[in-house]
């Protein structure tokens, strides 16, 4: 088997398309990187490379999400795999018209009603590592919440409540 292929050819007036050829050329993708920041992915069929299987647009903020599940940021060998350990940890966005924007992360309650844990909350550019009970929630904020998966959504549930 050879090593996959990555070429890119520029479309004028759209933007940018990466085509990948697997290692083992069954499989061949696309992805059209829009000047807008949409992304248009693509999967084409084994037995015609030509014909599409699968087109799926997405937004930027997709698009990114998509990127940081193939590649993560977090991803090191000395990381725990808090999937082996039934943990997941998450990021929550923390909306403009959540009835938490303004208040403090202790009223909450989060870790009292759900068993997670906010761990950490990113503020435009900075990073706030454990925050205490008298941190200040903003909207826009991102916690990034650690637990068990159902304790993960309940802590998103209270931080979505309008």
């Amino acid at each position: 088997m050879s090593a996959p292929r990555l070429s890119s050819t520029p479309l004028a007036g759209i933007g940018v398309r990466y085509d990948l050829t697997t290692r083992d050329h069954a499989r061949r993708l696309s992805v059209v990187a829009h000047r807008d920041g949409h992304r248009t992915v693509s999967a084409y069929r084994e037995d015609d490379p030509d014909a599409c299987d699968l087109s799926v647009r997405l937004t930027s903020e997709e698009a990114a999400t998509l990127i940081d599940a193939l590649m993560p940021e977090h991803h090191t060998p000395n990381l725990l795999s808090t999937t082996d350990l039934g943990l997941v940890a998450e990021r929550i966005e923390l909306p403009g018209s959540s009835h938490w924007n303004g208040r403090l992360l202790g009223e909450s309650r989060i870790r009292t009603e759900t068993g997670a844990s906010v761990v950490a909350v990113l503020r435009r550019a900075e990073a706030v590592p454990s925050p205490t009970p008298d941190f200040r929630l903003a909207g826009g904020d991102i916690l990034i919440v650690i637990g068990t998966r159902e304790g993960v959504e309940a802590a998103a549930a209270i931080l979505g409540r309008e």
